[in-house]
């Protein structure tokens, strides 16, 4: 399993804004600085996050954004599916190999080691990551 770039990003976006959380709204611009990701990238990303409510933005000289719930309902599945899509396996090694044995049982456990991955993030929850009680 690789995850993106794009990926990774969201990750550090999303646990800055959560870290940041009281001082307001948090402008894309301090984030792409401080962590020097470029800024139009960035806000693609965060906007794919708004999309999947992990993420709020508010326009206007007050702006920026903020988490959609608290980080202990925000799980690093969420994170990640937001920006790379379902984490699922699509080998179909059973059917290109007409049920050889052997690629039914790889397919078998390519399909559970993806559903072990899935359980692990998604137990993982955003203020566990920040050292908040969960």
């Amino acid at each position: 399993m690789k995850i993106s770039r794009s990926t990774g990003y969201a990750l550090i976006a999303v646990g800055y804004i959560a870290q940041n959380y009281k001082e307001g709204a948090v402008l894309a611009a301090r984030i792409s600085k401080e962590y020097n990701i470029p800024l139009e990238y960035l806000l693609k990303i965060l906007q794919q996050l708004v999309r999947a409510n992990v993420l709020r933005s508010k326009r206007g000289p007050r702006g920026g954004f903020f988490l959609a719930r608290p980080a202990e309902n925000i799980s690093l599945l969420e994170i990640i599916e937001a920006v790379d899509g379902p984490l699922l396996t699509h080998l179909h090694l059973a059917e290109q190999t007409n049920n050889a044995p052997f690629s039914v049982k790889m397919e078998e456990l390519c399909r559970k080691a993806t559903e072990e991955v899935r359980a692990i993030y998604d137990k993982a929850k955003l203020s566990q990551v920040l050292g908040q009680i969960a």
